[in-house]
């Protein structure tokens, strides 16, 4: 299960309607160990596409060396879909490379649901497996 604050989900959603009809990418970092998502780090999509998403490869080197000075490893990483439910394309699972990460999509996609203007889920993609997990939102993380 994953385990957000409010604020982070909705930083995430911002981003991905911000971006739209783009999609958006990001990561979420968190203490090396703790699988707890603190530190929100919205990245440019290089592929500047409705369809797709990459990370720059300058900015993730950037990114992970930054990580590794502050013992982070990244517990989210989160793209959106702008035309397609919020689940995992081939595409996304031959680039999940992070076991432990969580992926999170959300769709901007018209026709989410009455009164639901996106979809957030949350899957583990594990050597090409697909698991959707639950989400749980909280006000604050516990002391």
């Amino acid at each position: 299960m994953l385990t957000i604050t409010r604020e982070l989900r909705d930083r995430i959603v911002a981003h991905a309607r911000a971006d739209h009809p783009d999609e958006a990418c990001g990561v979420v970092a968190g203490p090396a160990g703790s699988g707890r998502p603190e530190r929100f780090i919205p990245m440019l999509n290089a592929a500047r596409s409705p369809t797709f998403y990459e990370f720059d490869s300058g900015d993730l080197l950037k990114l992970y060396r930054e990580m590794d000075d502050l013992d982070e490893e990244p517990v989210i990483v989160y793209h959106s879909h702008t035309a397609t439910e919020a689940y995992p394309s081939r595409t996304d699972v031959s680039y999940a490379s992070e076991p432990f990460a969580h992926y999170v999509l959300v769709s901007t996609a018209e026709g989410n649901g009455e009164g639901d203007p996106y979809q957030f889920r949350s899957f583990r993609i594990v050597d090409g497996e697909i698991t959707e997990e639950d989400v749980q939102v909280v006000e604050a993380y516990p002391a």
